[in-house]
């Protein structure tokens, strides 16, 4: 019976071990692949998908993609970051605009505004970023057009 594996190994050269090792009989068949790269396989899908949640998670609360209730009399206009768990937020409740200081632990009343003010026409500031980047690219010899279209000289 032992010639059979060797005749048959011949054959099934191209298919799967699995298939092989059910073909050679039980002693290959409960033979298992290497548990270290099975496990670390599996540390880095699960590593992954962690790392797929927190970013999820931080992008919601960064960019306030949490669902909203229906309109009611209590508004969100604005709010900023003045420290690691503090917040100045601006909220209008009816025709009322409360400027409120939010922390971990309580929220006080900083400015109360009877009417919204009339708030100017934000002008769009090139970040650093952007400027570094239009410098390097003018070093290389890349001009950029006031469209966002770049071509070369």
């Amino acid at each position: 019976m032992r010639i059979l594996p060797i005749l048959v190994s011949g054959s099934l050269s191209g298919l799967p071990l699995s298939v092989w090792a059910a073909a050679s009989g039980p002693a290959l068949a409960s033979s298992s692949p290497s548990g270290v790269g099975s496990l670390l396989q599996v540390m880095l899908a699960l590593g992954f998908i962690l790392l797929l949640i927190v970013g999820a998670a931080w992008l919601v609360r960064r960019f306030s993609l949490l669902p909203q209730g229906l309109q009611g009399p209590l508004k969100v206009v604005s709010g900023v970051m003045v420290g690691p768990r503090e917040r100045v937020v601006v909220v209008q409740v009816g025709g009322q605009w409360l400027v409120l200081g939010v922390t971990s632990q309580q929220i006080n009343l900083l400015h109360t505004l009877s009417e919204p003010p009339e708030l100017p026409a934000a002008t769009p500031v090139a970040p650093a970023f952007a400027q570094w980047l239009q410098a390097a690219l003018a070093k290389r010899g890349l001009n950029t057009k006031p469209d966002g279209g770049s071509d070369a000289r």
